[in-house]
């Protein structure tokens, strides 16, 4: 149900456990938004999303390419078009923009990467915040998310940019 790649050598020795912390806000953003399939709630099921953890550099060439924005972001979302296989999309994560932001935000980069996981997956399914009604939706809704996940309210202080 949910992929997880390694791309480059930026992400740390410790990168198991971020995997960990990454599919359990993945699968918590599909359950919030009622996109995880009943049949792969065990998370046998593989594919429904992908999610690329990457360096900087990576980032910086997908946000150029297929957004024209110089520079990496902290995260990017790529819907994939209706399929019957049910894949939602892919994420990618620029492991120093997440590092950075989470230090300057005095939070862990566990929590900061289950946010940024957590909105990401949210854009795939649907949600977006290009005004201020969508946005207090999205915002609402990881609130929740993350509430579940024991991570703390991310919107309590502006904290970040989120693509």
């Amino acid at each position: 149900m949910v992929e997880i790649g390694i791309g480059g050598e930026a992400w740390p020795d410790g990168v198991a456990d971020e995997r960990v912390m990454v599919r359990a806000a993945a699968l918590a953003a599909l359950d919030g938004a009622g996109k995880r399939p009943a049949a792969a709630a065990s998370d046998s099921a593989s594919g429904l999303v992908a999610i690329l953890l990457t360096d900087d550099e990576a980032v910086a060439d997908l946000n150029a390419e297929y957004r024209r924005k110089a520079g990496p972001t902290n995260v990017l979302s790529f819907p994939a078009a209706q399929n019957p296989e049910g894949f939602l999309g892919d994420l990618a994560l620029a492991f120093g923009v997440c590092a950075r932001e989470a230090d300057q935000q005095n939070k862990s980069l566990a929590d900061h990467l289950q946010h940024l996981v957590a909105h990401g997956v949210l854009h795939l399914v649907g949600y977006d915040h290009m005004n201020e009604d969508e946005a207090a939706d999205m915002e609402g809704l990881e609130r929740r998310i993350l509430a579940g996940l024991g991570v703390a309210d991310p919107y309590a202080a502006e904290q970040g940019d989120h693509d």
